[in-house]
């Protein structure tokens, strides 16, 4: 037998949403009251947002990745000292010449400052650096510069000389040149470059070359400065060419000074 249906189960159930049911009729002067003050409120948001704009005020979210990054700067003194702990003054190499013309430079011209763990930089600027041949030496003995520069050799001297190189790096041979001549070399790849003559036996000189730009060469009084370092913590090394590296850690902070010291046992000859 089939039972009737009970009239509370017929009832449409109440809408959770709060919207009007479709059943019942609906007012049409609210309805256009509704439509205007909704266009109302989108024409205020877009003429808020219009103003926001032309005054600047808008604040748009970095892309990932594309945040500046913060940098400090390294700062420091390098100290050159015998191994009775006397100050260095002169250069390395005494000339086999009685009457020297070119007087050396200071010691500590010899010195080049680099962070040893550096970020390769694929846009690296690139230079020109230049070696004179003077006096039966290289002047300077020793030239940092950035990966893909050109070092040229001008000839002071009133006589033939012959640059080569044959350093892992990079081998080279300019072959003889005279006088008001000059050769030059890009050089290409990072490294230590160690360069001679193939007449004068007792010349040599050293190129640093470097695939960033955190290096530089102390001045006179040992002092020195490396600006837009990326913060954090690096391996710091100063370079002689007599002996090497000699490397401390150091912690880079973002806006600030991080400061070291460097003390060199060089023995001067």
């Amino acid at each position: 037998m089939v039972q009737n249906p009970n009239p509370d189960q017929l009832a449409p159930e109440p809408n959770p949403l709060g919207t009007r049911s479709a059943t019942r009729p609906t007012n049409p002067s609210k309805s256009r009251d509704s439509i205007t003050n909704m266009s109302s409120r989108v024409l205020f948001r877009r003429s808020v947002a219009t103003a926001l704009v032309a005054s600047g005020l808008v604040f748009v979210r970095p892309a990932p990745g594309r945040a500046a990054r913060a940098y400090g700067r390294i700062t420091g003194v390098v100290h050159l000292v015998a191994l009775t702990g006397t100050a260095l003054r002169s250069g390395a190499y005494p000339s086999r010449q009685v009457n020297r013309k070119t007087p050396d430079a200071a010691e500590i011209a010899n010195v080049v400052v680099f962070v040893k763990d550096a970020p390769s930089d694929p846009g690296l600027p690139t230079t020109r650096a230049s070696i004179s041949q003077r006096d039966e030496s290289f002047v300077p003995r020793v030239t940092a510069i950035t990966r893909g520069s050109t070092v040229e050799f001008p000839n002071f001297d009133p006589y033939f000389h012959n640059v080569f190189s044959l350093s892992r790096v990079m081998t080279f041979d300019l072959g003889r040149f005279r006088k008001g001549e000059k050769r030059e070399r890009t050089l290409t790849r990072a490294g230590v470059i160690k360069v001679y003559c193939h007449i004068h036996s007792e010349m040599a000189a050293t190129i640093l070359v470097f695939d960033h730009h955190l290096y530089t060469t102390p001045a006179t009084d040992g002092s020195f400065a490396i600006d837009a370092v990326p913060a954090g913590t690096y391996q710091l090394s100063a370079w002689h060419e007599r002996i090497g590296e000699t490397t401390q850690p150091l912690k880079v902070v973002a806006g600030e000074d991080a400061g070291i010291e460097f003390a060199l046992p060089v023995v001067e000859k």
